[in-house]
């Protein structure tokens, strides 16, 4: 969350989860506490829902399995991009964040 704040871009609420789904370390959904989650994020308050998880394995199934929870609800559902970092060089990109940057890419003009 300190990360997201010394961006000064985002201004509304937060809620952090503390934790991922890690079936290898025992973690699944249960162990977040997506109750308290769901709570917040359907207090007819909340309209859409930023998910900032690691883009690991373990982020890549909690971002999936939140998106399921609260897509099912109606809610709008959306994702942090990733990609080149600002000042990166392409040479020093791996292949699968230009490939995942290219697939993410924005329209500027048409």
């Amino acid at each position: 969350m300190n990360m997201m704040e010394q961006t000064q871009a985002y201004q509304g609420l937060y809620y952090v989860l503390m934790g991922r789904i890690s079936p290898l370390d025992g973690v699944g959904a249960r162990e977040l506490g997506l109750e308290q989650l769901m709570a917040r994020a359907l207090d007819g308050v909340v309209t859409e829902v930023i998910l900032a998880t690691n883009f690991t394995n373990e982020g890549e199934a909690t971002a999936h399995y939140v998106t399921a929870l609260l897509g099912s609800k109606g809610l709008s559902v959306t994702r942090i991009a990733r990609g080149v970092p600002v000042g990166g060089e392409l040479e020093y990109v791996d292949s699968g964040t230009l490939a995942q940057s290219l697939r993410e890419r924005k329209t500027y003009l048409r």
